[in-house]
């Protein structure tokens, strides 16, 4: 073989040896791209949810029945959801002491002091018992159905007709108005005490019991206007601001 063969065969067999590497390194970078596009078109893996979903659930309805709740104890609720016979009594609840209001009928009332549903609804800082309607009013079960079915068929008074110190003693299980008015979460008195606090009425102090005692409601009215029963009989006796004489609160009754 002459030195010219020689030469030629050897640059082809370098051109041979080229081609194949770069083949292999197309072939690799081809490998490398595909496994690239497979990881990525590969689906992720995703972690339970459903405990997260389950306890945000949990945490609303928790917040909205505590919500509720409250509400529930509150006039708005008893206003708002059955007793649109209730209506006329909201107004006596959220009358300012010390202000005009109208009592359960729409009468005005000059001074809100002599309703208890105003003056009891007020903050202990203001000399009130931050009382709601659940505080007095303790309803059954039967009644709070055969009130529901009331309403829902219309056959009801309207307005509803005014629980006395009878009912809202017999649905606490208690023994006596006084034990509903004067006892440690309310008035801590006994029957001397409250004497002795209007002894300067003198003759006509309405605590000194000349007729035997008397019940609180004789006298104290919750959405209404408080009343001097002692004015029966005794005209000159001391009525307070916003107070009714036995009188005009029996021309308001036949209204």
């Amino acid at each position: 073989m002459s030195e010219e063969e020689t030469k030629v065969e050897a640059a082809t067999e370098a051109a041979a040896t080229e081609d194949s590497t770069t083949d292999v390194e197309t072939t690799d970078e081809a490998v490398k791209a595909e496994g690239a596009e497979a990881g990525e078109a590969a689906p992720k893996k995703k972690g339970k949810k459903w405990p997260i979903v389950v306890g945000v659930v949990a945490v609303v309805l928790i917040a909205a029945g505590a919500g509720f709740w409250v509400w529930h104890e509150q006039p708005s609720f008893c206003n708002a959801i059955c007793h649109t016979p209730m209506d006329p009594y909201l107004p006596t609840y959220e009358a300012e002491p010390g202000q005009a209001a109208v009592d359960k009928w729409g009468n005005d009332v000059e001074d809100a002091n002599s309703m208890m549903a105003a003056v009891h609804r007020v903050s202990k800082d203001q000399g009130g018992a931050e009382a709601t309607c659940m505080s007095c009013h303790v309803p059954t079960i039967g009644e709070q159905v055969a009130e529901g079915m009331a309403w829902i068929t219309g056959n009801y008074y309207y307005p509803l007709e005014e629980r006395d110190v009878d009912q809202l003693v017999e649905a606490r299980g208690l023994e006596s108005g006084d034990e509903f008015c004067l006892n440690e979460s309310c008035h801590n008195l006994t029957r001397e005490d409250l004497k002795q606090a209007t002894s300067e009425l003198g003759q006509y102090n309405p605590h000194q019991p000349q007729h035997g005692e008397q019940e609180c409601s004789s006298c104290h009215k919750a959405h209404r206007a408080s009343v001097n029963a002692c004015t029966q009989c005794h005209s000159e006796s001391y009525v307070p601001d916003g107070w009714l004489t036995y009188q005009q609160a029996n021309k308001l009754n036949a209204a």
